[in-house]
């Protein structure tokens, strides 16, 4: 301290008292902190009192303090120290109102208001939540204020602390620029986690998770009015461990604005120790209009998740009139690991509407498996349904399903199953401008193919791949065309290619290895089925 007085040009003694001057204990207000007691003023004085002195840090020493909404103010941080928790009042009556608003929302009350919370900001900026104290909801199930909840603020950081026990989301911003969230634990939610809602510049690292409902959730939901255009932009999520009951990172619940220019990594994904398995790993969604344009996930492990990847643009259409299809463009999955998977991992768009230019490398999922019902490829649109990784039920394909897209590309994907599954391990119908390079699977059982493709056009298969199998291409689909296969390995597959319902002239083979004694079969007739 001596030293960083002397950097600043102070005495000791006088750098104390700055020191002092600007921090405000809780306990010179009036706070007890005994758990029963309730503590909203002193806590409220004490953060008036450093609001009205240009700011400054209120201390919140070890101590249980039973609050109502307490209201954050410009320039002022609130610092629990270890050992300290604010309780949330188990009287209803201690919290704000909900507020009332210039519109009619289309949301559900937890994503729509801010003023129903414990620790609340609005129009504040150059706020900060610290310190190693807890910020406990208080409650033994759903349904209650919002935990953190902050609106239209800027220069927001919140570190360090535990929230748990919340029974609404645990951390929820909207329309907030400039938020770091660094180093938090959330414990025991009974909803959301993090939610950034039509905010940008956001950091989310290091942190713990453990919720019931959607661990990390960007939302871009019309919470101020359908006149106002807030995207969620410049989003990163890093370093983090989420423990869910549904999805791990997800945009789409909300969705009338953009999600553009997002990274996403180095997650670790697990089920909670109670309740069902997560819904999903990573799910992007457009369903109400929005635009997700430039996302990147990386470094991705996940255990016993539903879906592992779940990519939707549809045409839900909340709040619109007439609803309205957005787009899917420039998403790329790298270095995605996944076992334990329970359903297929998809990409879909609506007819009319293609997801485009998205890319998978580095993929490696193992199935649980288990079907022994392949089925063809009649699978619901579902196209105003509500988005979800298990929307489609049951898939034909047991790793991965793509329609209606195009510009996709797979790079060393490798999909496999723990339990025998007669489906093709990947579909893709009325998909163009397709790359598959490097695909490989071990486990092959059955008639089906190993890769589907239907209506396909252009597509370039190479350097892949298979277990033994009966056939690892079929094409069908009268709109099928200029699809390569070429430099793959096949040695092992007794059909390379099946036309189904397809121009004869749709596929072309160049330089695949073959197996010879099945290559002079081919060549008299003796397979059966058209020539290879």
């Amino acid at each position: 301290m001596t030293s960083f007085a002397r950097a600043c040009g102070l005495p000791a003694l006088s750098f104390l008292a700055v020191l002092q001057a600007a921090t405000f204990n809780v306990r010179d207000y009036g706070a007890k902190g005994d758990g029963s007691s309730k503590d909203t003023p002193a806590v409220q004085k004490a953060i008036d009192a450093a609001a009205g002195q240009g700011g400054g840090t209120v201390w919140v020493p070890a101590g249980k303090y039973l609050c109502g909404t307490i209201h954050l103010k410009s320039n002022v941080t609130l610092h629990l120290d270890n050992g300290s928790a604010i309780l949330a009042s188990t009287d209803n009556g201690d919290f704000d109102p909900y507020e009332t608003l210039p519109f009619k929302s289309v949301s559900d009350n937890e994503t729509t208001f801010f003023h129903y919370g414990l620790l609340v900001a609005e129009n504040a900026h150059n706020i900060a939540i610290t310190g190693q104290g807890i910020v406990d909801g208080n409650r033994p199930k759903r349904r209650g204020p919002k935990t953190v909840s902050i609106k239209n603020c800027q220069y927001v950081t919140i570190r360090g602390i535990t929230v748990q026990n919340s029974p609404n989301y645990s951390i929820s911003f909207w329309g907030s620029d400039y938020v770091d969230i660094d180093g938090v634990t959330i414990l025991n939610g009974y909803a959301d986690g993090i939610d950034p809602d039509a905010s940008r510049y956001v950091r989310i690292s290091n942190c713990y998770i453990d919720c019931w409902d959607d661990a990390i959730c960007p939302k871009a939901s019309p919470s101020m009015g359908m006149d106002q255009r807030r995207n969620v932009e410049h989003l990163v999520v890093t370093n983090c461990v989420t423990r869910t009951n549904c999805s791990n990172f997800k945009f789409g619940t909300e969705s009338s604005w953009d999600l553009k220019d997002v990274t996403v990594s180095n997650i670790t994904m697990m089920p909670r120790d109670k309740g069902r398995p997560p819904i999903s790993g990573i799910s992007l969604e457009a369903v109400d209009g929005a635009r997700i344009n430039g996302v990147a996930i990386s470094n991705i492990s996940m255990v016993d998740v539903t879906t592992p990847i779940f990519v939707r643009l549809g045409n839900r259409g909340r709040g619109m009139n007439p609803p309205t299809p957005g787009s899917v463009e420039n998403v790329s999955f790298n270095n995605i690991v996944a076992r334990g998977a329970r359903m297929t991992s998809s990409l879909t768009g609506i007819p009319g509407y293609l997801a485009r230019r998205v890319a998978l490398s580095n993929i490696l999922i193992t199935m649980e498996g288990g079907n022994q019902d392949p089925k063809g490829l009649d699978v619901p649109e579902n196209v105003a349904k509500y988005p979800e990784g298990t929307m489609f039920g049951i898939l034909p394909a047991f790793g991965l399903y793509a329609r209606h897209a195009e510009g996709v590309a797979l790079s060393n994907v490798q999909l496999r199953w723990d339990k025998e599954d007669l489906r093709p391990a990947m579909i893709f119908d009325d998909v163009k401008d397709l790359t598959i390079d490097g695909f490989h699977t071990d486990t092959v059982a059955g008639a089906s193919p190993v890769v589907w493709v239907h209506n396909v056009v252009d597509a370039f298969i190479r350097g892949s791949r298979t277990a033994a199998a009966q056939v690892f291409l079929r094409a069908s689909g009268t709109e099928s065309q200029r699809i390569l296969l070429t430099g793959n390995d096949l040695t092992r597959v007794t059909r390379r290619v099946e036309i189904q319902d397809a121009p004869k002239s749709a596929v072309q083979e160049v330089g695949n290895a073959v197996s010879a004694a099945l290559n002079r079969a081919a060549k008299r007739g003796s397979l059966g089925g058209k020539k290879q």
